[in-house]
């Protein structure tokens, strides 16, 4: 079978966020995606979907993008590339919910191509909950682990240390939230593997509102207290600060010109920063930041 051409997977790419799209309002139920379609004038261009009037989501967003042209200096050199044009499509999504109970989540799955043949897949999910749950962590990795060990039993372990070591503020020595799995430069050695990674990334993306929709269904109706919500906002400037220093598709999205409104939806729609804030010992507080740390096998844990 012919490896797809990078407009098949733009399309296909498209169709995911329809679906993840679809899956969400009904999840919600009362919330509904507003449809931003934008051009870049270098290239390429997008559509912004952007959640809102959400009883679970506060804010969300479901960007597509398919952008193309001549491929900046600073990139070329940041990744040793040699120049060429190139053309990189993806979806990613940022959900914000109202209750802390529910986590934040995230995903990215794209496709990165030049024009003289060099192509890779990147991508992952990661789950960032204000408050640390083992039962839910376990949950999420088993479902990224079943996906994974559906195309190579080797993805799981690899992409979830690669995700330890990505979602990671350095400066706080902590990681962003339990990880989950990310990959980057994943390209196969002939069009059987060229399409096996592929529908990996599709799988992950049909995956997401079957993962998120149960925290949903789980969490959202958890009583919250003002405490709680104060914590909750504490949590969602850690997820600016790593958005804004340390991610770098953020980074390759300005270096490149993209759409500064899309590439900053994952911003939260407030969040706080208190000065040596300490949680109480003994809270659930000081059990999440305690918890925050690379190398920690979800799948198993009990504390």
């Amino acid at each position: 079978m012919a490896r797809a051409s990078k407009e098949e997977i733009a399309e296909l790419y498209q169709k995911i966020q329809v679906h993840i799209c679809s899956e969400l309002e009904q999840y919600d139920g009362t919330g509904k995606f507003k449809e931003d379609k934008w051009e870049r004038a270098a290239g390429g261009g997008g559509r912004t979907r952007i959640f809102e009037n959400g009883q679970v989501i506060e804010k969300g967003g479901v960007a597509f993008s398919a952008v193309h042209g001549p491929t900046p200096e600073k990139i070329l050199n940041k990744l040793g590339l040699e120049k060429a044009d190139f053309y990189a499509t993806g979806v990613s999504i940022v959900l914000h919910p109202i209750n802390p109970h529910v986590p934040i989540i995230h995903m990215n799955i794209r496709y990165f191509e030049m024009e003289n043949g060099v192509y890779w897949f990147g991508g992952g999910i990661d789950l960032t909950p204000h408050y640390i749950v083992p039962d839910d962590a376990r949950y999420f990795h088993q479902q990224l682990k079943s996906v994974c060990d559906q195309f190579d039993d080797t993805y799981y372990p690899k992409f979830k240390n690669w995700a330890d070591d990505y979602f990671y503020l350095k400066h706080r020595d902590e990681t962003r939230g339990v990880g989950g799995i990310f990959y980057d430069r994943l390209a196969g050695k002939n069009d059987e593997q060229f399409s096996s990674i592929l529908e990996f990334s599709l799988a992950l993306g049909r995956l997401f509102p079957k993962i998120y929709g149960h925290f949903m269904k789980k969490n959202a109706g958890n009583p919250v207290t003002v405490e709680e919500k104060a914590w909750q906002n504490l949590r969602r400037g850690r997820y600016v600060e790593f958005n804004l220093v340390w991610d770098a598709g953020t980074k390759f999205g300005l270096d490149t010109n993209g759409r500064t409104e899309s590439i900053l939806m994952s911003m939260p729609p407030q969040a706080e920063w208190t000065y040596m804030h300490e949680p109480k010992s003994g809270s659930r507080e000081e059990f999440t930041l305690k918890h925050l740390k690379k190398g920690i096998d979800w799948l198993n844990f009990h504390p």
